[in-house]
């Protein structure tokens, strides 16, 4: 049987609230499972110590016995000390969103306009004076 250690949703709509549970890999995301670990509330603030609660010892065997954490679980574990922390690569996350480019694009061409503008003004200003 193929475990994770994974979130199951609760909470009413527009107020998340999960727990984190070890289940079969194949039920349902907020279907059965075999226990729960603890809880996530993300509408806590990040420091708050209520955040994330997770009975640590169940969470090392669960691991010990060989089941999968969910990426946001990872990180929870992560967080906790339980489990190393990996090294994350998306380059693609730092760039901005296509409309971002495309506004950056007109504003960079708007900017080289207006600099064009003001060195034709400038020139035109140094000729009267020479003259």
């Amino acid at each position: 049987m193929a475990m994770k250690i994974r979130l199951s949703r609760g909470g009413s709509k527009k107020r998340p609230f999960y727990s984190i549970v070890a289940a079969d890999s194949r039920m349902p995301r907020d279907g059965r499972f075999i226990e729960k670990l603890g809880t996530y509330n993300p509408l806590l603030p990040k420091d708050s110590e209520e955040r994330v609660k997770m009975d640590l010892e169940r969470v090392q065997y669960w691991l010990d016995q060989g089941a999968q954490p969910s990426d946001r679980v990872s990180r929870f574990l992560e967080g906790a000390g339980v489990l190393e922390k990996k090294t994350r690569n998306n380059p693609n996350k730092a760039k901005p969103g296509k409309a971002a480019q495309e506004r950056a694009a007109a504003r960079a061409e708007k900017e080289a306009a207006a600099a064009e503008a003001a060195n034709a003004g400038d020139e035109a200003a140094a000729e009267e004076t020479t003259e």
